[in-house]
């Protein structure tokens, strides 16, 4: 282990796995287990390293960005100024870039990548190979689930469901009070396979269905069927987004997942073939 206590803050119950490197100004606070092949970034000034809050588990081979904050307090600390038991899991293989905050009551998988200055609030799950890009601010009580991939400056409100291979372009803004300020927060939920296009707008309680596409500065007010374009202030679904050829070369571009592969699961295989490998899973279960 590449440790030298003098030049950081572990407190004395902290589990310290393999070939852990360890930054200079780093604090990790009580209960805290930090996994094989873990890198907590370098940090020149000595008075403000990555911060690790009591509770947090950070699992094998992960990088943890300089200043960083992993479990970070939640409202309930500022009453007894004592940090509660809010547990934060990150899962194995992670990236987390500097300057970011996750707030402790939090399950985050295996292989998420964050850019710099990403916020998570408590209480979410975020799945398996997520990509969450720099300044992004998801704002608790979510469900972002395997392989969604989301670009800066995103805005994701309490309740969002994100699903599975979902993709949400830069300056998105999921909302989620119809009646602000309320308490009736109503969650938007895009499902999988789902684009959500740069600038747009989803207001509370929409359903952006499997596969559909909503187009740059869209402003979507209602639900979006499965497999159409939504384009407009307020979106209007337009046509299903097989209609949608490249301009250059005239082809068909849509659904996205049989013409891009980078990142994902069926990566050299194909889309098609590997659908089918997983219903047959499925159906042998």
């Amino acid at each position: 282990m590449n440790i030298d206590k003098s030049q950081m803050q572990i407190a004395e119950n902290v589990l310290l796995g393999e070939n852990v490197s360890i930054g200079n100004g780093t604090v990790i606070c009580s209960d805290c287990k930090i996994g094989n092949n873990v890198y907590i970034g370098n940090n020149v000034y000595l008075d403000y390293g990555v911060i690790i809050r009591d509770n947090v588990t950070v699992l094998d081979d992960s990088t943890i960005g300089a200043r960083c904050i992993l479990g970070e307090y939640l409202v309930d600390f500022y009453a007894d100024r004592k940090n509660h038991f809010h547990p934060l899991t990150i899962g194995r293989g992670t990236l987390i870039r500097s300057e970011t905050i996750i707030y402790g009551d939090n399950d985050l998988g295996d292989y998420l990548q964050t850019g710099h200055r990403v916020t998570i609030r408590e209480n979410s799950r975020i799945g398996n190979h997520v990509r969450i890009g720099t300044l992004c601010d998801i704002q608790g009580n979510c469900d972002i689930q395997d392989y969604v991939n989301m670009h800066s400056n995103v805005h994701i409100g309490q309740k969002s469901v994100v699903k599975k291979y979902a993709w949400i372009f830069p300056y998105v803004i999921l909302t989620n009070d119809p009646n602000p300020p309320s308490e009736n927060l109503q969650g938007v939920t895009v499902e999988e396979y789902a684009i959500v296009s740069a600038g747009s707008i989803v207001l509370p309680g929409v359903t952006i269905g499997r596969g559909a596409l909503v187009g740059a500065g869209a402003v979507v007010t209602r639900n979006v069927d499965s497999g159409m374009v939504a384009l407009g202030n307020p979106a209007r679904m337009k046509c299903d987004v097989s209609k949608i050829k490249d301009k250059k070369t005239g082809k068909q571009v849509y659904p996205w997942q049989y013409t891009f592969d980078r990142g994902m699961p069926w990566a050299g295989i194909g889309f098609e073939k590997w659908e089918g490998q997983i219903n047959d899973e499925d159906n042998a279960q």
